[in-house]
């Protein structure tokens, strides 16, 4: 009954054109499954008509999974009944025939029905082409677009037409001064005000030859930093041989003054990141690994305090071109050969799992089933605890998400409803089939556990933690809160723009059990999973983690389990 009031409510995702479809499908069908006394010389055309309409809509740009499949029955149908549009009937069928007919046109609707189970995900959802319009004419379309579409409008409390006051006159001076790298810093600050982790830039490709950032922050002088929750920005990683290394800089030292700034302005001023920060902890994380970029051949003073030494000290440092070293080492990319799930004993008593991402790996094409095996591994050795590690997770499916989480209750519960915008109804509705629910495992873990987050678990990866929050067994332990950005991308929202840039934005809304938005971040700049245990970053969880390499949130995740 669920898969057919399912199917029954994703019209609601259908085009009018595809409507016409279904609709002729399902009377082509009935038309032979039912022994109809008299044959209709008009019902023959019907599949032609059909065929006619697929391509029309086409024609209209819907080139939609969800259309192509209800097409593809449409073409099915005809190609069975089409010797009807050229002879007439001169008898009924026979009951034989009949039945194979019925067969036919029922095999001929599968896709049509698959494509109805799945409409909302796969629905018809236009590219904006905005790339022949001027600077300020397509950031207006993209604006009003969003205005309406974008998810997370109300929830982050976006006033649009500031949003146009503010951008608009800075495109318009690009325009007019014929300046493609105004152009294109204006419309990444326009996107990264949104707060949102899943929008960007699809073909911006940072790292090669993009001439506007290379030409800001390409130079490194070979530090990056941290701020602490004091205020205090040390330094978090140094390159051997680098400016800052030459100059007498040590690990740890902390920044007093960047550029002929106090440290705290300065790194305020950092705006510069790869991605949109959509949390205060991923912005503070970005600043930090920002702080120390500028142009190549910039020289830049810096005044430092070493660990061991009181004495404040003065360098001169020249930023040179390091082919962008202290970035990438400061933010994790995982490795395809990596498996998805692997887990170990701690201490002989604890289980350890990290889950790198939500996805099937080359190495491992059944990260649920991985899952479980560890776990039943676990319950053999009759464990303590288990820690999920979902660091650096960049998320994945939510479907397996809801496939492991079965692990971790012994009741049926609701994971996330989904809502989308309507383009028919002009406003966001609940897409009933993709509800998403956990189910209880064979493999069932009732003991204590913690749950290992930083500013990089996103998107899917935030899915487990959000969760598992507030069950009486379950701690979440880190830093920060996740990413923030839990939103939905099935069919995204994309524009092209002027300049040759491809923007996409995330299409749908999470919901909780209350069917509230669940993991965005809001306009406090608030959101995602937030931390039961919050580790504080001080000098002393610095020096562990930085100095000595201790993995601090481990330890405190392992020290919960005694509480």
């Amino acid at each position: 009954m669920n898969f057919i009031e399912e199917v029954m409510d994703s019209w609601k995702w259908l085009t009018v054109w595809t409507m016409i479809l279904c609709a002729l499908n399902m009377l082509v069908i009935l038309r032979y499954a039912l022994p109809l006394l008299k044959n209709n010389r008009w019902f023959d055309f019907i599949p032609s008509v059909g065929v006619i309409i697929a391509v029309i809509s086409l024609i209209n740009g819907d080139a939609s999974i969800l259309a192509l499949l209800i097409s593809s029955s449409t073409v099915i149908l005809f190609l069975c009944t089409i010797r009807r549009v050229f002879k007439r009937a001169s008898k009924p069928m026979s009951p034989k025939f009949r039945i194979f007919m019925v067969i036919v046109c029922v095999i001929g609707s599968l896709p049509s029905l698959f494509a109805l189970y799945i409409a909302g995900e796969v629905r018809y959802n236009p590219v904006s082409d905005l790339s022949q319009k001027s600077y300020s004419k397509a950031f207006i379309a993209m604006n009003e677009r969003l205005s309406a579409e974008y998810p997370f409008g109300d929830w982050k409390k976006i006033d649009w037409e500031a949003k146009r006051n503010k951008y608009e006159p800075l495109f318009l001076q690009a325009e007019i001064n014929q300046d493609p790298n105004l152009y294109y810093k204006t419309l990444r600050d326009y996107l990264f005000s949104f707060r949102d982790g899943h929008i960007k830039i699809a073909n911006e490709h940072l790292y090669d030859d993009n001439i506007a950032f290379k030409n800001e922050v390409g130079g490194g002088v070979g530090i990056s930093t941290v701020r602490l929750d004091n205020g205090k920005v040390l330094v978090s990683l140094l390159l051997a041989g680098s400016p800052a290394d030459k100059s007498g800089i040590k690990l740890g030292a902390e920044i007093i003054s960047w550029d002929g700034k106090d440290v705290q302005k300065a790194l305020d001023q950092t705006s510069w990141s790869e991605n949109p920060s959509a949390t205060e902890g991923d912005r503070i994380q970005n600043q930090g690994r920002f702080l120390a970029r500028a142009p190549i051949g910039k020289e830049i003073q810096v005044e430092f305090r070493n660990r061991d030494d009181q004495a404040i000290m003065t360098a001169m440092l020249t930023a040179y071109d390091d082919q962008y070293e202290t970035l990438k080492k400061t933010k994790v990319k995982l490795k395809k050969e990596d498996p998805p799930v692997e887990g170990e004993i701690l201490r002989k008593e604890y289980g350890y799992v990290k889950i790198r991402y939500f996805l099937p790996g080359t190495t491992q094409s059944d990260p649920a089933q991985a899952l479980e095996d560890k776990l039943k591994e676990f319950q053999e050795k009759q464990v303590k605890g288990i820690i999920i590690d979902l660091r650096d997770n960049p998320g994945g499916e939510d479907d397996l998400v809801a496939q492991m989480a079965g692990h971790f209750v012994n009741e049926k519960k609701i994971f996330e409803y989904v809502s989308y915008y309507n383009r028919n109804t002009g406003r966001f509705e609940i897409n009933r089939a993709e509800t998403r629910k956990v189910y209880p495992s064979r493999i069932y873990f009732p003991g204590k556990i913690a749950v290992l987050i930083n500013h990089n678990t996103t998107s899917s990866g935030e899915g487990l933690p959000l969760f598992l929050k507030g069950m009486p067994n379950v701690k979440i332990v880190g830093f920060t809160s996740t990413n923030g950005s839990f939103g939905v991308v099935s069919a995204p929202i994309e524009m092209k723009m002027p300049g040759g840039y491809v923007v996409r934005f995330p299409d749908g809304r999470s919901l909780n059990r209350d069917k509230t938005i669940q993991g965005d971040s809001d306009e406090r700049e608030k959101g995602g999973a937030a931390p039961d245990i919050t580790v504080p970053m001080n000098e002393q969880t610095f020096t562990m983690k930085v100095i000595e390499g201790q993995d601090v949130e481990l330890n405190y995740a392992l020290a919960s389990f005694n509480d």
